[in-house]
């Protein structure tokens, strides 16, 4: 039932329920206890922005600090990378100057001071490359490039991580709009039993305790209602908050929320969470930089060797002919005997590091797996939970239909019938948290995962 046909219901009804129950119970009117009546419009009391789902999430990307921080250490990633390769290459450099100094010496033919000016011109290229240094330089290379699959891995496991928040947030705020529905009806059914009461009060075959048991029931239905309508404002701020809007924001409910096929077994979910996750493969190639980072740190105990060269010109005139050139090649040979024990150190740690990157890629392996599993078997529960409880609803909807017509004959009582409208109100809060239940762990399966399903 829609909010607007159960609004215009409630109009019709409030009327007739709150006038006297036939002189046995007085049920004063809202207006004369000084309270007023609420909206019955949800989006009029709680009016935002509407988004869909795909529009959330993609504005959700665009202002989280933790996938704008994942995109800044890949961004980091992909420059140490570029470092690396150009390590591999000779570093080449161009120089080029000139001065101008003046000079004073004596003349002695004419016994005088003389005084003129020096000019040079210079200009240079020299080159230098490492020939040798222990394999540092290829596990430097290894290093970085397995540090930047991990990066790209982490971001997308962060961008599923923000999916799954806004999906949480949105699905939220649409389950809040459907239970306040459910409290809408509950109020509904309420307002009928009053009403029956009310009728069989002024036949004098209801008696008080009927009266008071149907107006608290109608109290607790109203109660029931301003809490959802209070939650439901809340998500919407919190799925605001999320999407970068300073206020409440109400989402629009996709074609389709019931439950579609996977693609995929529970055992097939298992081996893809372990092998093809983001977070596990983020993990593993943590664990493989580590072990080019040893390494790298191991190489410090094997000789450089270095070649370099250069070619020089020199020109006292600001000219190119008629000058002067030199060039040159080097070829050294260093190793460090002692530096302060700083080589094992570097290793003593590296190798720390290796061990901690291992044991959290295979926790990380483990807990993918775990998560999976959980998520599955959530799934299949999920799935079986919403028949159950739109069975139970439908049940439950045909039981108050016959308790309310047994207590009009009098042959139920009066606690039947309320049992009857809180059985019904329940099934349909079950069926409700059936539903997003099972969108829920979808969402979570395909984190876990880091693909749409």
């Amino acid at each position: 039932m829609t909010t607007r046909r159960r609004s215009g219901a409630l109009r019709g009804l409030t009327a007739g329920a709150l006038l006297l129950l036939g002189g046995v119970t007085p049920v004063p009117p809202l207006a004369a206890q000084g309270e007023q009546p609420r909206a019955a419009s949800e989006n009029e009391q709680s009016p935002g922005d509407r988004i869909t789902l795909d529009d959330a999430i993609e504005r959700a990307l665009l202002r989280s600090p933790s996938f704008a921080q994942a995109e800044a250490s890949f961004a980091n990633a992909q420059a140490d990378d570029r470092v690396s390769l150009g390590d591999l290459f000779p570093t080449l450099n161009v120089s080029a100057g000139s001065s101008i100094a003046s000079t004073q010496r004596f003349d002695a033919n004419t016994d005088r001071t003389v005084s003129g000016s020096a000019n040079s011109y210079n200009a240079g290229l020299s080159s230098n490359v490492s020939i040798f240094e222990g394999g540092r330089r290829f596990s430097e290379r290894t290093r970085t490039r397995t540090g930047l699959e991990a990066a790209a891995a982490n971001l997308e496991d962060q961008r599923f991580r923000v999916r799954l928040e806004t999906k949480q947030l949105f699905f939220a705020a649409l389950e809040q709009d459907e239970l306040v529905d459910v409290a809408r009806s509950r109020l509904e059914q309420a307002l009928q039993s009053l009403d029956l009461v009310r009728r069989r009060a002024q036949l004098g075959v209801a008696t008080t305790s009927d009266s008071l048991r149907a107006r608290l029931e109608w109290v607790n239905s109203r109660q029931a209602l301003l809490q959802a309508e209070t939650t439901t404002k809340a998500a919407r701020f919190a799925l605001g908050r999320q999407v970068g809007v300073p206020g409440p924001v109400v989402p629009v409910p996709p074609e389709t929320l019931d439950p579609t096929d996977l693609g995929l077994s529970r055992d097939e979910a298992i081996v893809e969470a372990e092998t093809a996750s983001p977070s596990v493969r983020a993990s593993f190639s943590a664990a493989q930089s580590s072990g080019a980072a040893v390494r790298s740190a191991k190489a410090a105990w094997l000789p450089n060797l270095r070649l370099s060269g250069s070619y020089n010109w020199n020109n006292s005139d600001f000219a190119l002919t008629d000058g002067l050139t030199s060039w040159n090649v080097r070829f050294s040979v260093a190793y460090p005997l002692f530096n302060g024990f700083s080589r094992e150190s570097n290793i003593a740690r590296a190798l720390e590091s290796q061990r901690v990157a291992q044991t959290q890629a295979q926790d990380a392996q483990l807990a993918a797996r775990q998560q999976a599993d959980a998520a599955f078997d959530i799934l299949r529960t999920s799935e079986e939970a919403i028949l159950i409880a739109q069975e139970a609803q439908i049940v439950a909807e045909e039981d108050l239909r016959v308790v309310r017509e047994r207590y009009r004959l009098g042959v139920a009582t009066i606690l039947d019938l309320v049992a009857s409208q809180v059985a019904l109100d329940q099934a349909g809060t079950d069926v409700v948290t059936a539903r997003y239940n099972y969108l829920l762990a979808r969402a979570q399966l395909e984190a876990i995962l880091g693909r749409e399903l």
